[in-house]
């Protein structure tokens, strides 16, 4: 049991990682014809750069938006961000390659915050959840897909909060497994079903991330309503697509008109 689950968490990194960059790199080769920044924009490259900080961090133009939505959204994803600092301290050793890190895992607000961020993490998700059953408009475009990835989330949650608070398992022996699958020697997990299901649902969602409407973590920076300068009268937007059609119409004369 314990080599498949170390075979199937390899996997499922391996199959996210390659996938988000597949994606990411799609976004960054696809072609935005037109200037079509969310007015109002900013005018400069660092404007820009500070727009792009706010929507992730603050998640500025949600709160614009739907003060409810921006509030179990921001919930949900700053809590997920203290959940996992909190959980690499699994997978570094202060002594080892990533050992740099340990500092800041190893941070009082990250450990103790972490810990009790998994509720705020949950209540987040079902506010989410809710807000896709009960306001019409919003239920109206949601798939089941939109629905399962809420519930797959929720659950890893709930596992992971299950472990915390009412059945603990040996932490000293679950880092020994995560750091002998990363040095290639393999230890056992640590006794209790609900790591088994806990893990297994987090290597689920790594085999779906990349397939999934969650691909929105690397396109927030590749959206040109938000990454583009607002400077249409400055300077021309040309695309390379378009670029190369100018020097092959010089080039032949008859493409022209």
């Amino acid at each position: 049991m314990s080599t498949l689950y170390a075979f199937l968490l390899v996997a499922a990194t391996v199959v996210m990682l390659v996938g988000l960059a597949r994606k990411a790199k799609q976004y960054r080769k696809t072609p935005a014809p037109l200037k079509i920044p969310v007015t109002p924009a900013p005018k400069t490259t660092g404007g820009v750069v500070i727009r792009l900080a706010k929507e992730v961090v603050l998640f500025a133009s949600l709160f614009r938006s739907n003060k409810w939505t921006w509030l179990f959204g921001w919930m949900f994803h700053v809590s997920l961000a203290l959940v996992f600092l909190r959980h690499l301290r699994y997978v570094i050793d202060p002594e080892g390659m990533l050992g740099f890190l340990w500092p800041l895992v190893s941070l009082e607000v990250v450990q103790s915050f972490g810990k009790y961020a998994g509720i705020t993490m949950v209540i987040g998700l079902l506010g989410l959840f809710g807000r896709r059953l009960f306001v019409a408009r919003v239920r109206y475009i949601s798939a089941p897909s939109d629905y399962l990835m809420l519930l797959l989330i929720m659950f890893i949650g709930f596992s992971g909060l299950t472990m915390s608070f009412i059945s603990h398992i040996d932490i000293v022996q679950m880092k020994s497994f995560m750091l002998g699958i990363l040095n290639f020697d393999l230890v056992d997990l640590p006794e209790g079903s609900t790591i088994l299901i806990h893990l297994g649902l987090v290597a689920l969602l790594g085999f779906i991330l990349p397939v999934s409407k969650l691909l929105h973590i690397p396109g927030v920076f590749y959206a040109p309503t938000r990454n583009q300068v607002d400077n249409p009268r400055e300077k021309r937007h040309i695309v390379e697509w378009a670029k190369k059609l100018d020097e092959t119409r010089k080039d032949y004369p008859e493409l022209r008109g």
